[in-house]
């Protein structure tokens, strides 16, 4: 059975088109489906700018299906590592909504923030999604997810994960370094660390927001006392005083 992403009975108008070369700006045809095609002009082979290489980031049968992938999206495996991690993470939580939508916003929020600092999104994406997966295990054998458990059960279970999906180990060791790690970052912490306390504080805040209105002049004291970061500040501001 084909992929309907790739079966063309399922394709829509805007699935074959055409984009300029990069190098001579001559006319190439592409399909949705191709990865990479060469330029009948000049010779250039270039990837599809318009393909979604998302499923590629977690189908075990993604190279089966797309063909051999072109050298430009092997680059970007351990990028899209994330993805393949917030998958693992909804399968881990199963049915505990809550917690997977306060992954999902930790991860969010810490996207926004890395992306202005400047920090390594994969290590901070991956930890962001797996900062709370200690919580089963956690509740299970302590009957508590207080912030110590969750720095004693989180680790290997987010080491299990990272390792099936077969993740480089200097990004394990990262990752499970700042899982480990719930408390306020130290001032000489990576900026990493820091980055992912602040994405899991926002989506915090955001929840105790909800269910109790806090005062936006405690809003105010909080950011500018609990945040580290200026854009950690600036995404807090944005998504809790708005």
């Amino acid at each position: 059975m084909k992929c309907p992403g790739q079966d063309t009975q399922y394709w829509k108008p805007g699935a074959i088109f055409e984009v300029k070369c990069p190098q001579c700006d001559h006319l190439v045809e592409f399909f949705k489906d191709d990865t990479a095609r060469k330029c009948g002009s000049c010779g250039h082979r270039f990837v599809n700018p318009e393909m979604d290489f998302g499923c590629a980031a977690y189908c075990q049968y993604a190279e089966q299906c797309l063909g051999t992938l072109p050298d430009e999206l092997l680059a970007q495996k351990e990028d899209l590592l994330k993805d393949r991690v917030a998958v693992e993470m909804k399968r881990y939580f199963t049915g505990d909504f809550k917690r997977i939508g306060y992954a999902t916003r930790t991860a969010r929020y810490a996207e926004r923030i890395a992306k202005k600092e400047k920090g390594v999104l994969p290590v901070i994406l991956c930890a962001a999604y797996l900062r709370e997966i200690g919580a089963v295990k956690a509740q299970a054998k302590h009957t508590s997810t207080a912030p110590e458990y969750l720095e004693k059960e989180g680790p290997p279970v987010a080491r299990t994960i990272l390792n099936k999906l077969k993740a480089k180990e200097e990004l394990i060791e990262a990752v499970c370094d700042i899982v480990g790690h719930h408390g306020y970052p130290a001032s000489d912490d990576d900026k990493s660390k820091k980055i992912v306390y602040e994405g899991s504080l926002i989506a915090a805040l955001e929840d105790q927001h909800k269910e109790i209105k806090i005062p936006a002049e405690k809003l105010v004291e909080t950011i500018e006392n609990e945040f580290i970061t200026e854009s950690g500040k600036e995404e807090a501001r944005n998504v809790l005083l708005s």
